[in-house]
Formats: structure tokens, sequence, C-alpha cells
């Protein structure tokens, strides 16, 4: 008998990615910062895909008004991190986060 396998879906990836995005403290939104109208030729806030059964993600966020970037980012990736790998129990291989903007 064999074990069974999980299959996930990068939808599932991606919503999991900016839930536990969201989580941290500092973060705003999920999202490209500036105007509306230009947010939306930017495309999707978050980029993930599978590299030999590895994740490898690209998340943008807008920061709080006051936060110190380069811990914000840290705490966001570990969020990430803890939730591809304990949650979905996929191997994770890169996570990117590009502050777009400080803003609430």
């Amino acid at each position: 008998m064999t074990a069974p396998q999980l299959a996930v879906s990068r939808g599932v990836i991606e919503e999991m990615v900016r839930l536990a995005a969201f989580e941290v403290p500092g973060v705003a939104r999920v999202g490209h910062g500036g105007p509306a109208w230009l947010r939306w030729f930017r495309g999707s806030a978050i980029q993930a895909g599978l590299d030999d059964g590895r994740v490898r993600v690209r998340l943008t966020i807008v920061a709080r008004p006051g936060q110190p970037l380069a811990p914000l980012t840290a705490q966001v990736r570990a969020a990430v991190a803890g939730a591809v790998e304990r949650l979905l129990g996929l191997e994770l291989a890169e996570v990117s986060v590009l502050v777009d903007g400080v803003g609430g």
C-alpha cells in the first residue's frame, strides 16, 4: 500500500501566503502601493511557483507607517515560511518580499 499523496494548487499556496503575511502586525495590506488605477496594471501581488517540488514565492506588501522595514520583511518571510512548510507540508526554496509603499 502506498502512502497518501497531497496535491496543493497554486491558488491555495497564494492564499496561505496572503493570510500569513497579513497576520504580521506591521503589514497594512498585501498588494501594491500607489493609486488604485495603477495597481490594476501591476498584476498579482503574490506569485508562487513550484520548482522541483520546492515553492518559490514573490510577495508585495504595503507597510504601516513607522515600521522599520528590514525587521518587517524578516517577520513576513518567517510567517510565510511557517505557513508553507508547517501548514502545507511543502519545502520552501525562496521568499522574496517587496515593500511597495507605506500607508494605512
